[in-house]
């Protein structure tokens, strides 16, 4: 098998926007905490405190999604390195290594997807609720 220097350079541009999205939305989710714990501070609703470790269980999951993102950056460029250093298998299996980073990050990424989806859904049960008491 062979593998040329720009195939690693090829992740870059996705990995790159990838890991732009994931601070984006760690950015909002830490504004949102920050919110519901002023909030609960001043009422303390349990409702809310779920949210809050819900939201804190998500930080901690894209927290590994950026952490594999780069991780597969890091891969990339090792890889290209060797490569041009004409140590092409060990640079095929680093670049093999960063496609796994790639896919744990994208795997954890569902994940956090999931259980936001799942929130959204139960907060939206709840306006339904209300609305079937009026």
């Amino acid at each position: 098998m062979t593998l040329s220097i720009e195939t690693p350079a090829l992740l870059f541009s996705a990995t790159s926007l990838i890991l732009l999205a994931y601070t984006n939305r760690f950015l909002t989710i830490a504004q949102i905490i920050r919110s519901l714990k002023k909030n609960y501070d001043e009422n303390h609703n349990k409702s809310i405190l779920f949210q809050i470790k819900n939201l804190n269980l998500r930080l901690s999951l894209i927290r590994y999604m950026q952490l594999f993102g780069v991780l597969c950056l890091f891969l990339s460029v090792f890889a290209m390195l060797l490569l041009f250093l004409n140590q092409v298998t060990i640079g095929i299996y680093l670049f093999g290594l960063s496609l796994l980073s790639l896919l744990v990050s994208l795997g954890i990424s569902f994940w956090e997807i999931s259980i936001s989806v799942t929130a959204l859904r139960m907060h939206l049960s709840d306006l339904a609720d209300d609305k079937d008491k009026k």
